[in-house]
């Protein structure tokens, strides 16, 4: 199993070594640009990091977590699992009912 420590970091990592073209991309930014935003060129490579990481997990229909979660777990089985205790988290911060919530987001209560 995946390190819980930093899912989402290992997931990045993944992401990148999956995309050497981004990599490339990456490794040859202006740091004019990221002088311009107050960023050093570390900060300005990583926000673009995150979001080619966001932009492709909405390409696939889902939260920035979830491709997260789908890029750390080591089974489809394990994915469903930790996927559906964080939407149940979720759903308990914002105060709202399982059903209603699985409603709101397509999930199956069951699953």
């Amino acid at each position: 199993m995946a390190s819980n420590d930093q899912p989402h970091e290992l997931a990045l990592r993944k992401f990148l070594e999956q995309r050497p073209e981004l990599a490339q991309q990456l490794d040859h930014l202006n740091p004019l640009e990221a002088r311009a935003r107050g960023e050093t060129p570390e900060q300005y490579r990583e926000e673009r990091l995150h979001e080619a990481f966001e932009a492709e997990a909405e390409r696939q229909g889902l939260f920035a977590w979830e491709l997260s979660l789908q890029m750390t777990a080591t089974s489809a089985e394990e994915y469903q699992v930790r996927r559906q205790a964080v939407h149940k988290e979720v759903a308990e911060m914002a105060g709202l009912p399982w059903l209603e919530y699985c409603t709101l987001h397509g999930l199956d209560p069951e699953a």
